[in-house]
């Protein structure tokens, strides 16, 4: 049997993301080669300075929408926030670091660094670590290329993915995916060909029993009730 399919939207700079790793290390731990994950981007904060200081107006502005990160953060043992998270250091734009990430993603499809390192999914947690435990404004190259240095990628690659324009290809493709399977939500799951969705912060158990499902019943052996 085929391993399942899943489509993974998140965006860089969101809190239920940066939540739902553990989810994905479970995930891969339980599930192993019966799944595959495909990481794609959806641009929640694409205009991120904008977009929060307009929506969280009228409740604070930045500091409103740290406090409200911050609450959110303390519901979960498992990840640490900043407590200024937000207001000292305000990203321009998560697409800056989806764009970087996936030149990140072309060498590993390149053979230009082991497959088995998972450098990819590696940068990802590594970005989202950074801007929630340090405030590191992720959104600026500077910062992007000292992250991948503590990785030991080398600058060149990666800024050579980006120059020739392929990157920019795989973030477009992701454009595509987000306007195809009408994702408005970071993180979205979605499932057999777009048949099935979760949105948001889900429990690892709903996501696991998504997945049995479909291991009981592959595409194309669906029960008719």
């Amino acid at each position: 049997m085929e391993p399942i399919r899943i489509f993974y939207f998140s965006d860089v700079l969101c809190i239920w993301a940066y939540i739902a790793q553990i989810r994905l290390d479970e995930l891969k731990t339980t599930f192993q080669d019966k799944i595959a994950l495909e990481h794609h981007f959806v641009p929640v904060f694409g205009a991120a300075r904008e977009k929060l200081e307009n929506r969280w107006r009228d409740r604070g502005g930045l500091q409103g929408y740290s406090s409200h990160t911050q609450e959110v953060a303390k519901k979960f043992d498992h990840i640490t926030v900043h407590p200024d998270i937000w207001t000292k250091v305000t990203p321009h734009s998560s697409t800056s670091c989806h764009l970087f990430l996936h030149a990140i993603q072309l060498l590993e499809a390149k053979g230009l660094v082991e497959q088995s390192q998972q450098v990819f999914e590696k940068a990802i947690w590594a970005f989202r670590e950074a801007f929630f435990t340090q405030m590191a404004n992720v959104s600026d190259r500077k910062v992007q290329f000292e992250i991948a240095e503590e990785l030991g990628l080398q600058i060149a690659a990666i800024q050579a993915q980006i120059d020739s324009g392929e990157a920019y290809a795989q973030l477009s493709k992701d454009f595509d995916l987000v306007k195809e399977y009408t994702v408005t939500v970071s993180p979205t799951l979605i499932f057999n060909e777009g048949r099935q969705r979760l949105n948001g912060n889900v429990g690892y158990r709903v996501i696991e029993a998504n997945i049995r499902e479909l291991l009981h019943n592959p595409p194309g052996e669906q029960s008719w009730c």
